[in-house]
């Protein structure tokens, strides 16, 4: 699991891998940002990396391992994620714009306070994710394996859910808004949703 250094700046942020500063701080953002992207490229597998706060665009993830890494308000920019595994990290108050996520199989991370817009999960094993408090919009799931997810206090527009296994995935306090959830057993999700 990556470990937390915070900015020698002191503005509280965590440093990203292999420096003492956080993006934000860097001499030279856009140098710092090639180096990360070809570190990715080059590597399939990627243990512990933080580059919290960074912005990736048109980047290719495809088919890459990350197991324990640090996301948090990290953007992603029509990026491809497609066939991922990821395990036990971090994408908190991230944004996510167009990205193909699709047969992925993602567990045990969070998303909470993600902003997540015109993005694809589908045949994903998406499997004890947390989406608490994100802002989901024209986005599709279908296909997957959502099991023991939580949207709780999620805002969910224009999204679909078709063909998922939503067994105990929690929708408590989540607004939801144009939904589509043929052919998925919803009897075994948990609604308790905040009156419109």
């Amino acid at each position: 699991m990556f470990t937390i250094n915070p900015c020698a700046a002191g503005c509280g942020r965590p440093s990203i891998s292999g420096y003492n500063l956080c993006f934000i701080h860097q001499a030279n953002p856009e140098q710092e940002y090639v180096r990360i992207c070809e570190y990715i490229e080059k590597n399939p597998v990627i243990k512990d990396l933080c580059v919290s706060g960074m912005r990736f665009e048109n980047v290719n993830f495809l088919n890459h391992c990350f197991y324990g890494c640090n996301f948090k308000e990290a953007s992603f920019i029509n990026c491809n994620f497609s066939g991922v595994k990821i395990r036990m990290s971090f994408f908190d108050f991230g944004e996510f714009n167009n990205c193909d996520i699709t047969k992925s199989d993602i567990q045990f991370l969070s998303f909470a306070g993600a902003g997540i817009h015109g993005c694809n999960f589908s045949d994903s094993e998406i499997v004890h994710v947390n989406f608490g408090g994100a802002s989901i919009n024209d986005t599709s799931f279908n296909n997957s394996n959502m099991y023991n997810s939580r949207f709780i206090s999620a805002d969910i527009n224009k999204s679909t859910f078709v063909n998922c296994n939503l067994k105990r995935v929690h929708f408590a306090n989540a607004k939801l808004n144009g939904i589509n959830y043929k052919s998925s057993n919803t009897a075994e999700a948990l609604f308790e949703v905040e009156e419109q």
